[in-house]
């Protein structure tokens, strides 16, 4: 059997013990007629990625088997395609999100709901992940990527791209409505764009002075920035800007989720697209808190054809794939602007 190069994680650990070892293991191969093989361009690096290599998430299942091939944005060519395929051809172009497979049969399968099922296979939890060379998957799970769109532009649209773009329109957009994102990083900066696309005004909220400018040269109205001081921090917004008629919450601190909830006003609405606590809110205040995970493969295909047509920017770092555990530790410390990407 042919081998690749993949990183593969065998122990969850801190990322400046490089947990990710580089391991020849054997090549995907198609096994069902409705799967192709794809040699991946590109793999994006996510944030969740980071916890679940670190163990942070061990208590929601996140890595639910080791050892495993992390990676869950990418994007490659077909290489070979099953005998029953007809949505692509060899040579053309493909992304996979988080979503690897789904039942198809299930009530949230059947409602074009696929990433809320019960059943669906992740890619990056078992050695079907991204940070490697080759990857299957089948037809109906991945999603066709114009020739014109750089590897390292498309792969961080299959998770932060749909993610970014899920949020905002769980966030009820339309012109002028004020939307506080928080967290800009490579989720955050897709947003800012997308609730622009709405004609919505944005004011972003960061840590980081660099991520704030960032969010300022990709339309956003105003950027501030973000204080765990939370009264002084709610005193500065409501005297610049007043309550917010919607907030979308990228960072994944308590802290952040709770003062989001706070900068929103009565009847507003609050879309968390992290992982945290149960936060609490004033039920009288009748603000509505609504959680949101990736997208469907419909959505997916907006995300694609959205990006062409507005030119929307996805800001990436290319590194090489055997990098991986460096890329995780720039990511820990802040030091990546948007979105790293591993190319193999």
């Amino acid at each position: 059997m042919e081998k690749m190069r993949a990183m593969v994680l065998s122990k969850c650990a801190k990322i400046e013990t490089n947990p990710l070892k580089l391991t020849e293991i054997d090549r995907h191969e198609i096994q069902r007629p409705n799967e192709i093989l794809l040699k991946i361009e590109a793999c994006g690096v996510c944030h969740s990625q980071l916890h679940g290599i670190e163990g942070d998430w061990k208590d929601i299942g996140i890595p639910p088997t080791l050892p495993t091939v992390p990676g869950h944005e990418l994007v490659g060519k077909v290489v070979q395609i099953g005998d029953s395929v007809s949505k692509f051809k060899v040579g053309d172009r493909a992304g996979i999100t988080p979503l690897l497979e789904a039942c198809k049969e299930c009530q949230y399968c059947k409602e074009g709901k696929e990433y809320l099922c019960e059943s669906s296979i992740i890619t990056g939890e078992s050695f079907k992940g991204g940070y490697t060379e080759y990857i299957t998957v089948t037809e109906d799970f991945a999603t066709k990527v114009p020739e014109n769109m750089k590897p390292e532009y498309a792969a961080p649209l299959f998770c932060a791209g749909i993610t970014a773009y899920k949020a905002v329109k769980a966030a009820e957009p339309k012109s002028h409505k004020k939307i506080g994102i928080f967290g800009i990083g490579g989720v955050g900066h897709m947003a800012v764009q997308f609730a622009k696309v709405e004609n919505c005004d944005v004011i972003a909220f960061s840590r980081t002075q660099k991520h704030l400018d960032v969010a300022n040269r990709l339309g956003a109205i105003d950027t501030m920035m973000f204080s765990e001081n939370q009264e002084e921090f709610l005193d500065k917004l409501k005297e610049k800007h007043g309550m917010l008629d919607a907030a979308i919450v990228f960072a994944p601190a308590d802290i952040v989720t709770d003062t989001a909830i706070k900068s929103v006003k009565k009847g507003g609405l609050i879309v968390i697209a992290t992982v945290g606590k149960n936060p609490s809110f004033m039920a009288f205040e009748e603000k509505t808190i609504r959680g949101t995970l990736i997208g469907s493969t419909k959505d997916m295909e907006q995300v694609i054809k959205i990006c062409d047509e507005n030119n929307i920017e996805v800001i990436s770092q290319v590194f090489p794939l055997e990098s991986a555990n460096e890329v995780l530790k720039k990511l820990k410390d802040s030091e990546i602007e948007a979105r790293a990407v591993l190319i193999p």
